[in-house]
């Protein structure tokens, strides 16, 4: 099959173990990012079979109106930037893996970690201030006997949760009612309601999938209710605070500090956007599951999907009225 990678944009996947998966087909990978719609439609007109980075490229009916020849694609994770109705009236397959169990994202926890300890301790600012020949710029604080509030029960959330017990931190929850009630019944603590999660939390982390029920769940008065010297963290997906709300609420001074990895739009780039130059942000380029590890790992799935495909036996199929 002719396969096309989108979005690889610094030209990793060829160099991984995974990519011999793909022996057999012609593949062509893209290392820039086109949003524009008749760009994107030329490069990809004689594709059959493309492979989604993420959410990177939105997949819309207008674009798969100018595929006719694409029969696949294939993605890992969920995919609120896809199309699925569009793609079932092109008769294009849609295949995406949903992890369920099994290892969580160690570099997406691992990020996580490196993001609060920046936070608690100022590491953007101290670097910048040796470097500078300042020399200290201040005093952090230390982890050891602070809360860290993990919002999510999920597997991510988990793993956050040891690195934290292992610096000494006490560990509190908030969920749904579901995920209170599976961490009541594992032995966590949950916060008394969710007022008190957000005010009495020295660091609060986000681990929710975004989805329809997710998209906006954190809100200005959540916020807000965060200590004058708290922190907040977000590896997963910018789409789960309320729009404006996090900049209103640095702002406002409440919590003192954000540290994230997502944005509203991305690539974001930039250096004038109120959020990502404001003082009280540290900020990462949506690198929490960006190490060849996970990259090997995650795309072993998309391109048995392709193979599979490509014999007459599609898996992770979400659209089976097509590939069926």
């Amino acid at each position: 099959m002719r396969v096309h990678i989108l979005d690889d944009w610094f030209d990793t996947l060829r160099g991984l173990p995974s990519f011999a998966k793909l022996d057999g087909h012609e593949v062509t990978v893209w290392t820039d990012h086109v949003e524009d719609i008749d760009r994107l439609a030329k490069r990809l007109a004689d594709a059959e079979a493309m492979v989604l980075f993420r959410e990177r490229t939105q997949v819309t009916r207008a674009l798969l109106e100018r595929l006719p020849n694409l029969r696949l694609i294939s993605q890992r994770g969920v995919y609120p930037h896809v199309d699925v109705t569009a793609c079932t009236d092109h008769g294009v397959a849609f295949c995406s893996k949903i992890p369920s169990g099994g290892a969580p994202n160690h570099a997406a926890a691992e990020l996580t970690w490196a993001l609060i300890l920046a936070g608690m301790r100022d590491l953007p600012g101290q670097m910048a201030s040796v470097k500078a020949g300042r020399w200290q710029s201040g005093a952090g604080k230390t982890l050891k006997g602070r809360r860290l509030g993990l919002y999510g029960y999920g597997r991510i959330a988990r793993l956050v949760a040891g690195y934290a017990r292992a610096f000494g931190m006490e560990v509190t929850w908030w969920a749904s009612e579901d995920g209170r009630a599976r961490a009541q019944a594992e032995g966590e603590v949950t916060a008394q309601s969710r007022q008190a999660f957000f005010a009495e939390s020295d660091v609060v982390s986000l681990h929710l999938r975004l989805k329809p029920v997710t998209r906006g769940i954190i809100t200005a008065q959540d916020l807000t209710a965060m200590q004058p010297d708290a922190l907040l963290v977000n590896t997963s997906r910018a789409g789960l605070i309320a729009p404006g709300a996090l900049l209103q609420a640095l702002n406002a001074g409440r919590p003192g500090k954000a540290a994230i990895d997502v944005f509203d739009t991305e690539p974001l780039i930039d250096p004038t956007d109120p959020l990502l130059s404001h003082p009280n942000l540290i900020a990462t380029p949506h690198i929490g599951f960006v190490t060849e590890d996970e990259f090997d790992l995650q795309f072993a799935d998309i391109y048995d999907q392709v193979n599979a495909f490509a014999r007459g036996a599609p898996i992770h199929v979400i659209n089976p009225e097509v590939a069926g």
